[in-house]
């Protein structure tokens, strides 16, 4: 997953792009949001729905327990539009802004997983919040950046830098070796690499703070030990994307809503051809 700026109608504007070795997608929205990332995932649908998995988002977030109570008296309940889902979401109460988003997101989840989506699929992104559902990776390109980015004050935090990217990139070799040939020794073994690597104190204040901020996502930069097939960046996305970049700079974008539809689906087809895959019944 990525996403980048596309204005519209002389207003900002965001366009999202979700694809793989296989399949391209673009969408442009007027935000970014977990709410705008689920509706996309909705594919098209307008429903909402109360189920397990809607309850059990809530349950992660900080939540009034009487209004979720309220929520979970009707476990499958099934609203067709978001007209009918506000309405229920007052007669519950539920009229916080924070609440009323947390329930929104739970109940497009649900609906999601309602319509297909599998648990199964591993959501890679750059570490932008609103991608951050169910299996969630991290890109370790992006991570280490946290490292790269960061300016010495002396020779002494210079070398500190240094020695620790050399240690990341040689576990990032390491990840990228498991993949072809997973075993259970390596795994313990990168993992033992991984918590070494992030628990090191240094000389250097703000290394090691961004070495505890790396070290706290640990499991999704970590997920791909449990699942080999996935990538272990988003360059893939990045690159698709770049185009809309391109575009912000020498466009004054679009104007109507046909023109940006048109530039999503004709961009999908342009990037699905290099993949050699075929889309049918595209919107």
């Amino acid at each position: 997953m990525d996403d980048t700026g596309a204005r519209h109608d002389g207003k900002n504007g965001y366009c999202t792009h979700i694809g793989n070795n296989f399949f391209v997608w673009f969408e442009s929205t007027d935000r970014k949001s977990r709410i705008n990332f689920l509706e996309l995932l909705r594919n098209g649908n307008g429903d909402y729905v109360i189920n397990k998995d809607t309850i059990s988002y809530i349950e992660r977030l900080i939540f009034p327990q009487p209004l979720l109570e309220q929520l979970a008296e009707n476990p499958t309940k099934h609203l067709a539009s978001e007209m009918d889902w506000k309405r229920h979401l007052e007669q519950l109460g539920i009229k916080k802004d924070r609440h009323v988003r947390i329930a929104t997101e739970g109940a497009l989840l649900g609906i999601v997983l309602h319509h297909g989506f599998s648990k199964k699929l591993v959501i890679l992104s750059d570490d932008a919040g609103q991608f951050n559902i169910l299996l969630h990776a991290l890109c370790w390109i992006h991570a280490e950046r946290t490292i790269h980015k960061l300016i010495p004050c002396s020779d002494e935090e210079a070398k500190a830098i240094e020695d620790i990217r050399d240690r990341i990139w040689q576990l990032y070799r390491g990840l990228k070796a498991y993949k072809k040939m997973p075993d259970l020794k390596t795994k313990f073994t990168l993992e033992k690499c991984f918590d070494e690597i992030f628990d090191t104190r240094t000389s250097c204040e703000i290394l090691d703070a961004a070495l505890h901020r790396i070290a706290k996502n640990k499991t999704e930069l970590l997920l791909v030990l449990d699942r080999p097939d996935i990538p272990l960046h988003n360059n893939l996305s990045e690159s698709d994307i770049r185009e809309y970049v391109k575009k912000r700079k020498i466009s004054g974008s679009t104007r109507s809503n046909n023109g940006r539809r048109c530039r999503d689906t004709f961009t999908s087809l342009k990037n699905m051809s290099k993949t050699g895959s075929f889309i049918l019944g595209l919107s």
